[in-house]
């Protein structure tokens, strides 16, 4: 069982990596910086925002809407004082909740770590 769950994680840090690097070169190199430079800043930041990603689903409440017109799809539902129909979040909920947690941080994590690695402004050692 953690086997396949390894192989599918080190495929999607490996397609999310390359596409960051890719992405982050292709920039660098229409602004005129430095590749490196440049793929470090990108994996710094699409770092920073798997984090946040985590941080949030993992900290979604036990509370939901009971449809998508009480979520409120738009802006102006913030400033709309009106009842909310919510429901309590079944346990599939918390656990997708949980689980998607557990991707997203560690793949920050690890591209943040690619990111200083990457990073020739600086030396490990």
């Amino acid at each position: 069982m953690l086997l396949p769950a390894l192989r599918r994680f080190t495929l999607l840090l490996a397609v999310i990596s390359v596409g960051t690097a890719l992405c982050s070169a292709a920039l660098g190199l229409l602004l005129g910086s430095s590749v490196s430079v440049s793929i470090a800043i990108g994996f710094y930041l699409i770092g920073c925002f798997l984090l946040l990603g985590g941080f949030f689903f993992g900290n979604l409440g036990p509370v939901r809407p009971r449809s998508q017109e009480d979520a409120g799809g738009d802006i102006f539902s913030l400033f709309q004082i009106r009842s909310r129909r919510l429901r309590w979040a079944t346990r599939e909920e918390q656990e997708e909740a949980i689980n998607t947690s557990a991707v997203f941080l560690p793949l920050g994590l690890v591209l943040i770590l690619l990111g200083v690695v990457s990073d020739s402004r600086h030396s490990l050692f």
